[in-house]
């Protein structure tokens, strides 16, 4: 039987509320790694229905409209601890950003698979506890924009 890899494309959705404040998600595996909503896109979905499904998957929310494409991508290494979910010649990834604008904090139903908390922090804050640097510019760009 021949093993399904997954595509080495991804999206990163940044949550955050008029008020400025950014939604971080603390993962299942490797704990202590906090992040926005991101995940692989499949096979057959582009980059919005990826963004669409994963932040739904992951945070409960619908789009309903107000998901923003930034229109950036970040190349990257992937990393050892999901290497092995990757074809052997699958040495980078693609990811494809996303903001997702709030009026004000919403409640927030977590996968218990992926995350074992959720924060809502001031923007400068989210971005220092951000372990993906190109979670942390993604922020950043929030606040400079």
């Amino acid at each position: 039987m021949r093993p399904t890899y997954k595509r080495p494309e991804s999206v990163l959705v940044v949550i955050y509320t008029d008020r400025g404040e950014v939604l971080m998600l603390n993962r299942t595996q490797p704990r202590g790694f906090w992040q926005s909503v991101t995940g692989s896109l499949k096979w057959n979905e582009s980059p919005r229905q990826a963004a669409e499904r994963e932040l739904f998957e992951e945070t409960g929310l619908h789009h309903q409209g107000r998901l923003r494409d930034a229109r950036h991508t970040e190349r990257f290494p992937i990393l050892p601890a999901w290497r092995a979910r990757f074809a052997p010649s699958a040495h980078y990834n693609r990811e494809h950003l996303f903001y997702f604008r709030l009026p004000s904090r919403r409640l927030i139903r977590l996968n218990p698979r992926e995350h074992a908390e959720m924060r809502w922090l001031p923007a400068a804050q989210a971005a220092c506890k951000a372990t993906s640097w190109t979670n942390r510019n993604a922020i950043l760009r929030l606040l400079s924009g």
